[in-house]
Formats: C-alpha cells, structure tokens, sequence
C-alpha cells in the first residue's frame, strides 16, 4: 500500500483497479510462488476429458502440485460428486443413441408412408393393375431399413468412440478410481480440516442470515438450494481460504481457479460492454482479513498460465477440450438453449422456462399449494420435478411441446430386471395397489423423496404418470 496516497483511495483501492487481464505483470508470481486452490469443477472437469487431454492436464497441474492446497468442502464436494459426473456423460450418450434410433426408425416409417401413399393412389386411379405390387417389392419395408443401415452403423460408431476416448468405465469402485487416486496423490496431505460443528454454524448464520441477503459474494446466489449447507458451499469454501491464508506469511498469493463467473462471483460491468471482473470485495476481503494477495482465473487462463510461466506443454486439442468441458458446465441456469438435453444431474442447476411447470401440472390435476410451492421453488429436488413434468406430459401426449423446448431425459420409473445403478429403489417400496409390476420396476430416488415432500392427494397422479412413463419407455429398453 502506498501511505503517500489519498486515504480515499488507499481503503477502496480493490475496486479502482482494472479487471485482471492476463497481461498483468503481477501475474507470473502468481503461477511461480503462489498457493493454487482449485474449485470442485476443476476437479470434476479431469473425468469429463477424453483420456489423453486428461493425461495432459495432470501433467499441467503436477507442475505445481506441491503448492496445491485442498479446502475440506472442495474434497466433501469432489468425493461426493464424482459419481453423478460420470452417470450424467452415460445418461447423455445413452439418451444420444436411444435419439438417433428414434430417428432412424421415423425415417425407415416416413419412406414406408410414402410409397404406401403412392400404391393407394395406384389402385385407386392406375390403368396397370400391378404397377402397385411391383412397387412394394421394390421398396419393401426391409429394403427401407437396409438403405439406413450404413448411416446407422456410421453413427454407432462416432458414439461408441466417445465412450472409447473416455478411458474410463462408467461404475467406478472408489478403490479403483484412477482420477481420484491420482488427485489424492497429486495433494498429499495438503487437504484441509474438516471445521468443528460450532464453526460450520456460525459461518451458516453469517452466509444465510447477513451475506446472502444483501448479495454479498461468494455464493448468494445459490441462496434456495434445499439445504443451508448446499446453499452455502461456496461461501464454506471461501471462509476455508481465508482462514488458510491467515497463517501463510503476510503478502502471500493465492490462485484460485474456477469456473464458475455467476454474478455471485463476478461483476458485470455496465458501460464497458458487460465485460466482468472478479468482484472487488472479495480481493479487498482476502487482503484485509489475511494480510494475503487473491486472483482469480478461469481454467482456460489457469492452464494458458501454467504454459507461459512454468513451461509446461499442452497440445492444441487439450485447450479446445478445456474449453468445451467448461462451455458444458457453465450452461447459465436462465437461458434457454435450443440443443440442450436436460438430465437429473443438469436439471437440479437449470431453471425450467418461467411458469411452464406450473402450467403443465394442471393439466394432469397437480393443484395443491404443496404442489405450487414445489413448482416454484429454486431448490435443486424440486428443479427435477419441474423438468420431469414438463417432459413427462408431453412424452404421455397430454400437451404438445413447443419447438423450442429443451430435450428430456429424466424418468421417475423404468421397468428392468435390474436397477438403472445404485440409487434405484425397487417398486415394492410402494403398497400392492399403489404400483404396477412391483416386482420388475425401479422408482427414482429424487422421486421417492418428493413423494416425502408433497401431500399424500397428490401422490396417486404423479405415480400414475411415472408408471405410464415405465410403460412407455419399456418397449425400448428391454
């Protein structure tokens, strides 16, 4: 701090400050002597890569390993949230070739349609009798199918090579978890404390009752999640830094490195083409309250930086794929994205078109304030259930989809003679009466709970709707 200036712009110097900009010269410390703490999406990002880009990124982080530092919620968060990672790349690419055979199927239908269009109109106005016969032998429905099956076996193809590239089965014993046993490596015992239950409270208190209301970052805009734990995790991991810093020497760096830019984090700038900047009081935060020194980047910056200041390579396709994981991940949750496929694990972050859910719910008879206050709330189990009605009513023909409504993947049942994975309960959770095929059916988890949540009158539409759901989908999963 420079005394000789005024008093004025000493106390707000964080916010007169240009935004960070990789040009900085005070950035190369940063890289070279700073402490790097990692978001948990970057941690999730290493199961998202194909499995060179993975083996890549490693080796960037590996260069500065041992000035990792890991805060306990950014470990209770990655431990906790690897699996539904990887359950989410399955569902979408389960869901992807369940979509292209739909397809495939209209196609060989729609050609079948056409020449049946085309034999009517010849026995109802053709001289050759015959003409109509012919034709169907020329174009039988397996000759229809045949013509296709080059383009499907191109298109299994391109799928099964995304699952190949992975390098990486989808049901990982957590014992035999390359990537966690790796990063675990990679940290050491550089992982910190899990806080006492009279510290995780106070900082509760402090994030749900002073912070977020007054939109205090980090974290207030998670404000609504289901829990004050959830709701607060960044705000958790953000006091761990702190607390962190305080006993690192005075003027320590610390690189903090996420993806996540929400308002909560970052600052729109009005006026200067709605460019952001990390929000000035979380530096003036660190500094104050640590003595410490914060940046902020972003993954693509982070590993730009690595390369730059510590010579460490990544290829050209790994920074594409770094790009693309956290294009995927940073999906805003109120804007409407034509060639997006909702699935449990993105419908608990994304809100549903304004008003929709509570549209659609009348229509099948879901009335009850219990009902409205779960289609309304921002918290993530009742976000699934907003998705699931929405797609589920117009999977079952009771409203027709607009055009531009979001593909759906979430189902409350599926019949099967075993669970999709783990979190599947068995129909016989339920009472004889209440299900159908109790013994060859599997009932959501997020479905059981909302049952929990919602009034007893409502629960006999929304298992109607999950079995008939069952039904529908059974003809393509058995």
């Amino acid at each position: 701090m420079d005394l000789s200036e005024p008093l004025l712009i000493q106390r707000f110097r964080s916010w007169l400050e240009p935004a960070p900009s990789a040009e900085d010269t005070a950035r190369e410390g940063f890289f070279t002597k700073g402490l790097v703490v990692l978001d948990t999406n970057i941690l999730l990002s290493l199961y998202e890569y194909t499995e060179s880009a993975r083996e890549d990124v490693f080796t960037a982080l590996e260069a500065v390993s041992d000035r990792l530092w890991m805060p306990h919620q950014v470990g209770l968060e990655f431990v906790r949230g690897r699996r539904s990672t990887l359950e989410s790349r399955k569902a979408a690419l389960t869901s992807a070739a369940k979509e292209v055979n739909h397809h495939l199927m209209q196609a060989v239908g729609s050609v079948i349609a056409a020449r049946n269009t085309v034999i009517k109109q010849l026995a109802k106005y053709g001289a050759a009798l015959d003409a109509g016969e012919e034709l169907a032998l020329l174009i039988s429905d397996s000759s229809v199918s045949d013509l296709l099956q080059e383009n499907r076996a191109l298109l299994k193809k391109h799928l099964d090579g995304l699952k190949s590239q992975h390098g990486l089965p989808a049901d990982l014993a957590e014992a035999h978890d390359p990537v966690l046993l790796r990063v675990a490596r990679m940290y050491g015992d550089r992982i910190g404390a899990q806080p006492d239950d009279s510290v995780l409270r106070a900082r509760l208190e402090e994030a749900i009752g002073f912070r977020f209301p007054n939109e205090i970052p980090p974290g207030y805009r998670d404000l609504g999640k289901d829990t004050p734990v959830k709701a607060a995790g960044d705000f958790l991991l953000w006091e761990e830094v702190v607390e962190h810093a305080k006993g690192l020497p005075a003027g320590s760096r610390i690189l903090f490195v996420s993806n996540d830019t929400k308002e909560d984090w970052y600052e729109t700038r009005k006026g200067s083409g709605g460019t952001q900047r990390p929000w000035p009081r979380l530096f003036e935060e660190l500094r104050t309250r640590a003595g410490a020194e914060l940046r902020m980047e972003t993954p693509s910056l982070f590993y730009a930086g690595i390369k730059q200041f510590l010579h460490t390579d990544l290829d050209a396709t790994t920074y594409e794929e770094i790009k693309r994981v956290s294009s995927a991940q940073d999906l805003p949750a109120d804007e409407d994205h034509e060639t997006g496929l909702v699935t449990v694990h993105s419908a608990a972050h994304l809100a549903p078109p304004k008003g929709l859910a509570t549209e659609v719910s009348r229509s099948v008879g879901l009335t009850t304030a219990g009902a409205r206050t779960a289609l309304e709330s921002a918290a993530p189990s009742f976000r699934i259930f907003q998705w699931w009605i929405i797609g589920v009513t117009a999977q079952l023909g009771r409203r027709d989809p607009s055009a531009a409504e979001f593909k759906i993947d979430i189902a409350a049942a599926v019949r099967g003679d075993e669970a999709p994975h783990g979190s599947w309960e068995p129909a016989t959770v339920f009472r004889p009466g209440e299900w159908v095929h109790r013994d060859a059916c599997w009932i959501a988890s997020w479905f059981i709970r909302l049952l929990k949540e919602l009034p007893k009158s409502d629960h006999a539409v929304l298992r109607s709707l999950a079995a008939q759901q069952a039904e529908a989908n059974w003809p393509t999963s058995k």
